[in-house]
């Protein structure tokens, strides 16, 4: 068959793509720029894109992160780690036949619309391909992003971005600022504060953020957020975390944490089983935000003065397209792409958007839902309403969020686990075709 479809990246969204069309009959080309799956779990990954550092645990725990129909091993420890989560995906590809079937060490480097409605994609190969469908499965977590606009003045210490943070030499017995308080940044923060060589380490956060610890009562808390919570109104949900985690921690600020003036669950929280501990042991120490650089001497908000050896920007990352062209879709500098449930852009048919998620809880089995429907709608089995009923839904789900988060480019893409997963179901029974 000639290949209908088009999927870009064969990271851990990009093969289940790959999977559910290999079982619906659909040809396909999957390009892989590295010479192996695993996208951004893949430690050292040759596509140069990885931001995996070598101690690097997932903190969503291996049930719920698991495909549907694919457990990951018994064997497993509840929060594994990044060389086992590749062994799976690579287990998970030969296992459905489809580690044969991606073209690796080729990159795309253009898709655009064709005359007839379908999209020409050209590869690093110098070919140029035509396809119906696209399916855009590149991940979010590999182009860096800094403060913008930068910080007054030069700091002349040392200075790199969380994506290239992979060992703790990098950081061993140097005064370390971190820049953002979200996972990698507690993660790099813990690792360092546990190289015990006299070393400072400081976090500075604009607002703080409320941490979930990764067990409560010897379960795992993400396991705790059952599909019957979510279904329960919105502060019933915010009363029953903020009551287990008060079970779980106490009050994070006894430990000398700052929280935030937003509510819990009015932002992504950070999780971590070990900040609390290390800082209340004065082995994390807590800044405002930076006013200014002097040399090696940073100046916070709150007027205090301190200098460091290192700074390391966990602020997050763009969410990037170099194949397409910037008139074409640019969202680089707010992240914000405007499409039906996630997935679907109203204005371009055949594109989809797979992975382009953040959940509290692991990307993988939304971006298996994403999959099966996007299969379903090229298979011709399912159908999209019409343009002006995805436009209403797109405008009042950015309302929605607008109103529940921050508004930053962090929370853009931000989605409640079950109740997501949920909307996709939902559209594959209401718009599939009877027979």
């Amino acid at each position: 068959m000639i290949p209908a479809v088009c999927i870009i990246g064969a990271g851990s969204s990009g093969i289940s793509a790959a999977k559910v069309l290999h079982q619906h009959g659909i040809a396909f080309d999957c390009f892989e720029k590295g010479s192996a799956i695993g996208g951004n779990w893949r430690y050292g990954n040759d596509n140069g894109l990885s931001s995996a550092y070598k101690s690097l645990h997932i903190n969503t725990n291996r049930m719920v992160m698991a495909y549907s129909d694919f457990p990951m091993p018994v064997s497993y420890p509840m929060f594994p780690h990044h060389s086992q989560v590749v062994q799976y995906f690579d287990a998970y590809a030969t296992h459905f036949g489809v580690a044969d079937k991606i073209t690796y060490n080729t990159t795309v480097e253009n898709v655009r619309r064709n005359q007839s409605g379908g999209y020409q994609v050209r590869t690093s190969d110098g070919r140029e391909r035509q396809y119906r469908h696209v399916i855009v499965s590149n991940g979010h977590h590999w182009n860096p992003r800094y403060p913008d606009p930068a910080f007054p003045s030069t700091f002349t210490g040392e200075t790199i971005h969380a994506h290239d943070y992979k060992l703790p030499e990098q950081i061993r017995g140097k005064n370390l600022l971190i820049v953002g308080i979200g996972n990698s940044a507690v993660d790099i923060a813990c690792e360092a504060a546990r190289q015990y060589g006299g070393n400072r380490v400081v976090i500075s956060t604009r607002s703080g953020a409320h941490i979930i610890p990764n067990w409560l009562m010897s379960v795992p808390f993400d396991s705790l957020v059952h599909p019957v919570l979510t279904r329960l109104p919105f502060g019933i949900q915010r009363f029953l975390v903020k009551a287990s985690l008060r079970l779980a921690r106490g009050r994070q600020q006894d430990y000398g944490v700052p929280v935030p003036d937003r509510p819990l669950l009015s932002e992504h929280p950070t999780i971590s089983q070990d900040l609390l501990n290390l800082a209340g042991r004065g082995l994390i120490g807590f800044k405002p935000n930076i006013q200014q650089f002097d040399g090696r001497d940073v100046t916070f908000t709150d007027g205090t003065r301190e200098s460091f050896d290192m700074v390391v920007y966990a602020t997050g990352y763009k969410v990037t397209f170099p194949f397409f062209a910037p008139d074409f879709i640019n969202v680089e500098d707010n992240n914000d792409l405007q499409l039906y449930r996630r997935v679907i852009h109203p204005d371009f048919p055949g594109l989809y958007f797979q992975g382009l998620v953040q959940p509290l809880g692991a990307i993988m089995p939304l971006a298996e839902a994403q999959a099966n429907w996007i299969a379903k709608l090229i298979a011709g089995t399912c159908r999209l309403p019409d343009r002006a009923t995805m436009l209403a839904s797109i405008q009042t789900e950015a309302t929605r969020n607008r109103r529940r988060y921050k508004q930053s480019a962090r929370h853009t893409l931000q989605v409640d686990f079950y109740p997501y997963k949920r909307s996709i179901e939902r559209e594959v029974r209401t718009y599939a075709y009877r027979i």
